[in-house]
């Protein structure tokens, strides 16, 4: 044995009472994969790809066979996951005749790169030839890479806290990385600062953007959309919490979305506090909703503010796909009523 005070210093024995498994540097494991089936169910049910042919979405995932662990050694996060996944898709046409088929990925593994899945999309042998299978075969296998690759990056960036415990200097390595935020890309519609998160003692960048979207329904009916619980996990297909009233506080998607509605003016603006769970503690981006009434139908602009640069992209993508794109698809106001 080492003296005291001796030895790798990641063996932090003179600061920790308990001196069992400073850092986790023996191995440690932690299994996911009851938690990854549940993400891996609820991304791919959310593939949904439209053409001038009609449009085509997951409606059922039969089989996940696999397991997924993260595993720390010496300070480093290794993430081990493999999976057997089918799944169905309906078609329906612009006719409104529906169509089935299936959807099979066999090497999903963290050993295989996302170019390198084998994905089988076919229409079942009772169906008759539509030009949706084809729409689905080419958008419909995009869709389906973005969600196992929304998966890997869940697993990687958030379900991994807790793995590496603090450093003789207090800080964890995971910690580190998150406060150490680069500027990737740059918003040339928007603008981009700097600011302190607070807690952290770490500026980070920031940046603004904008987007719109037309609902057809009315700005009443959307608004609730935002702010009564039962329509947030009809929408979301997550348990959530939401109390909607000023001040109030939401958590959906598993927890990793939060915040609070800071200003409620009916069926017109809804303001929130609202962050990722992984951004750097107590950084919350402000979120402005403007409902105008177009007639028949409601425009929807979002303003968001004090965005990290580095997950700008992911929070434009994340609105679209999880707010927009899903409220359209479960209340259906992304059609016209004649």
């Amino acid at each position: 044995m080492a003296k005291w005070g001796h030895g790798d210093p990641r063996w932090i024995v003179e600061e920790r009472a308990d001196a069992t498994n400073v850092n986790n540097w023996h191995w440690t494991e932690r299994d996911v994969t009851g938690w990854s089936q549940e993400i891996l169910n609820e991304l791919l049910l959310r593939v949904r790809v439209e053409n001038e042919d009609g449009f085509c979405q997951i409606t059922d995932v039969s089989k996940l066979e696999g397991e997924a662990s993260i595993n720390n050694r010496k300070g480093k996060l290794i993430f081990f996951y493999e999976w057997t996944i089918k799944a169905s898709w309906t078609g329906t046409s612009k006719t409104g005749i529906k169509y089935r088929g299936n959807v099979e990925v066999m090497n999903f593994s963290d050993e295989n790169d996302m170019d390198d899945l084998d994905i089988c999309i076919t229409a079942c042998k009772d169906q008759p030839t539509t030009p949706l299978t084809a729409l689905m075969k080419k958008e419909g296998e995009k869709e389906v890479k973005l969600a196992l690759q929304g998966y890997v990056s869940h697993l990687r960036k958030e379900f991994s806290q807790g793995m590496i415990l603090p450093t003789a200097k207090g800080v964890s390595t995971q910690q580190q990385a998150q406060t150490n935020v680069k500027l990737d890309k740059k918003n040339p519609s928007g603008s981009s600062t700097t600011s302190k998160s607070p807690g952290s003692g770490v500026k980070i960048p920031t940046a603004s953007f904008s987007l719109k979207e037309t609902f057809f329904t009315s700005p009443e009916e959307l608004y609730r959309v935002f702010l009564k619980q039962q329509m947030v996990q009809a929408f979301t297909h997550l348990a959530a919490c939401v109390d909607g009233v000023r001040g109030g506080q939401f958590r959906l998607l598993e927890g990793n979305v939060h915040g609070e509605f800071a200003e409620l003016v009916p069926n017109q603006k809804i303001v929130m506090r609202w962050r990722f769970s992984s951004w750097p503690a107590g950084h919350f981006s402000t979120v402005t909703l403007d409902f105008t009434d177009r007639g028949s139908e409601t425009e929807l602009s979002v303003e968001a503010k004090g965005v990290p640069s580095s997950e700008e992209e992911r929070m434009k993508e994340g609105w679209q796909r999880y707010y927009f794109d899903a409220i359209k698809q479960t209340f259906g106001y992304g059609a016209r009523i004649c």
